[in-house]
């Protein structure tokens, strides 16, 4: 089972930083580095300087961007940029946002979840983990002892009885409350009735979580958490390190919107590309639809809207001007390719049949290759418009997986 509990949370003082859109940033895993510099430049406050500090130069072991985030963390501290919570609390988060022309909003809860190994399945991955990013937030980890930014996982709220619950706390006044310079809405306020608190915890460890994003921020805490462990080994199991920040998300709220992770390609050799077609015809019914400018996303949508069992993919670059739907024709031909030991329903996603039997056997990529032959768009026209630029070879347009899937 989950535990999970309340904690003192730490964040900007609204009454000395009036203007979030300046200060908020996202995850270090999504900061390019022109993101960076503009997060920089936006204010002195902006949250980067603690998430992704700057790589510099005359860097050195005890000189790096994670001491100075630590001294930056010391400092807002002091100044009472950043302010801690005296009691307690489970922190509600409204974020309200536009997408495909929808008004959403999804309210999630943040809290702390005891660090369990993958082996006792209470915390449940859906993908792998690379060294390098895990690395950085280990350092980050021992240097701010803190954690940055918080793990989405995903739980089921059977009956609706969380949201019940946190509905009848909402309070008058918000923590946080503001709008970035995108349009998106964010209200966070904190639930610290101490029985509101006993329930919500109560309804939700009884069941697995399954995480959307941050497995390398879970895997560097539960390596922190071994580190700490082995280094005191008569600690009660109960320390402050034993627990990570989680947002949890109901699989059913209508604001959960899972983006799909279109495939792109570049860097193939001529003779590589002009293959291509032979090896998907071995697998797939390919039909050609020319790419017309009006509407192009509406059009992609209606061509991979799924039928039951079946595996559809768009492929673009290949031919000029034409969109390519692939339509897996058997899945027994495919079955081999695809490692044995994934569930039958990992083995029919339309994003394995992509990664395992063309990226891999047919065109000889594997996600260590991230980067350098193999990227990712989550919308569509943005991945074709990069490929009609010649930025990249191939675009593979997939559907989004549903949360039920997850």
């Amino acid at each position: 089972m989950a535990e999970i509990r309340p904690f003192s949370g730490i964040h900007y003082n609204q009454s000395l930083v009036k203007d979030l859109a300046k200060v908020l940033c996202p995850p270090y895993d999504i900061i390019t580095p022109q993101i960076q510099q503009e997060l920089y430049q936006r204010s002195d406050c902006n949250f980067v300087r603690l998430e992704l500090g700057r790589e510099l130069p005359q860097d050195k072991s005890t000189d790096n961007k994670y001491t100075h985030a630590s001294l930056t963390l010391e400092k807002w501290l002091e100044q009472g940029t950043l302010e801690v919570d005296e009691t307690p609390a489970i922190y509600v988060h409204d974020h309200h946002f536009t997408h495909q022309d929808g008004q959403y909003r999804r309210r999630s809860i943040t809290c702390l979840v005891k660090l369990e190994e993958w082996s006792k399945a209470v915390i449940r991955p859906h993908e792998g983990t690379l060294s390098k990013p895990k690395g950085d937030r280990l350092s980050l980890l021992w240097t701010l002892q803190a954690n940055t930014s918080p793990i989405l996982a995903l739980y089921e709220d059977q009956g609706g009885r969380v949201s019940s619950l946190v509905e009848a706390q909402s309070p008058g006044e918000t923590i946080l409350n503001g709008n970035t310079d995108s349009g998106d809405g964010h209200h966070l306020w904190a639930i610290a009735d101490a029985e509101a608190i006993r329930q919500i915890c109560r309804l939700v460890e009884y069941q697995p979580l399954y995480i959307g994003d941050g497995h390398h921020r879970y895997e560097s805490a539960l390596a922190y958490q071994r580190e700490r462990h082995s280094y005191s080994p008569s600690v009660s199991g109960k320390e402050p390190f034993d627990f990570v920040m989680m947002t949890l998300v109901d699989i059913a709220d209508p604001g959960l919107v899972i983006l799909p992770a279109h495939r792109l390609i570049r860097g193939m050799s001529k003779s590589k590309l002009d293959g291509l077609m032979t090896g998907l015809k071995t697998f797939f019914t390919v039909e050609e639809i020319p790419l017309s400018g009006a509407d192009t996303r509406q059009r992609i949508n209606d061509l991979l809207s799924e039928e039951a069992g079946e595996v559809k993919l768009i492929l673009y670059g290949l031919i000029k001007e034409h969109l390519l739907v692939l339509k897996l024709q058997d899945f027994g031909k495919v079955s081999s390719m695809i490692p044995y030991f994934h569930s039958e329903l990992y083995q029919r996603l339309d994003v394995s049949i992509v990664d395992h039997v063309i990226l891999e056997e047919l065109l000889g990529l594997t996600h260590d290759m991230t980067g350098a032959y193999l990227d990712y768009s989550h919308d569509a026209l943005d991945a074709i418009n990069l490929v009609l630029e010649n930025e990249y070879q191939l675009a593979f347009i997939v559907n989004p997986v549903k949360p039920e899937v997850i």
